[in-house]
């Protein structure tokens, strides 16, 4: 089966979990989502404001991943594997975030059409509309994304 297939249908049924519990895209439960992630990520600006979290090195700052291709954030040391999905193609919309933070390794294991596949990131979002939620949140505090790069 095709990654973009398996995703979609990952995300389709995790999203329509979120609609049908209302809170679908809102960044202020979003920031209160984030501190089930601010033990391994942060978001600092450009300029080292930290917008969220308490500078965690153990995952990548979250600052302007939005649109970006996985597996590049300046300074951090992925898995193999994730580089790997990046340069398949894999970039962070709200489909494929969200996807990703509510089971890592399975996303990484049918992105990549590969059953031995895994990230670094263990934790699991577990619920869809927490994970709709960060997303949202993180976009409210990343630059604007290119037009090409939007997501719906």
């Amino acid at each position: 089966m095709k990654p973009t297939l398996i995703i979609a249908l990952f995300t389709s049924v995790a999203a329509s979990a979120a609609f049908a519990e209302g809170d679908v895209g809102d960044s202020t439960a979003g920031k209160r989502a984030f501190s089930q992630c601010q033990a391994c990520h942060v978001v600092v600006d450009g300029e080292g404001n930290t917008l969220a979290g308490r500078r965690s090195r153990t995952g990548p700052n979250l600052f302007g991943i939005i649109g970006m291709q996985a597996g590049t954030v300046e300074d951090f040391r992925y898995s193999t594997d994730l580089v790997e999905a990046g340069e398949q193609g894999l970039t962070w919309d709200e489909e494929t975030f969200v996807a990703y933070s509510l089971d890592p390794v399975k996303f990484l294991r049918a992105f990549l059409d590969d059953r031995r596949a895994r990230g670094k990131m263990t934790f699991k979002v577990r619920k869809s509309e927490d994970a709709v939620n960060l997303y949202a949140f993180i976009k409210s505090v990343s630059p604007p994304v290119a037009p090409d790069l939007e997501d719906n």
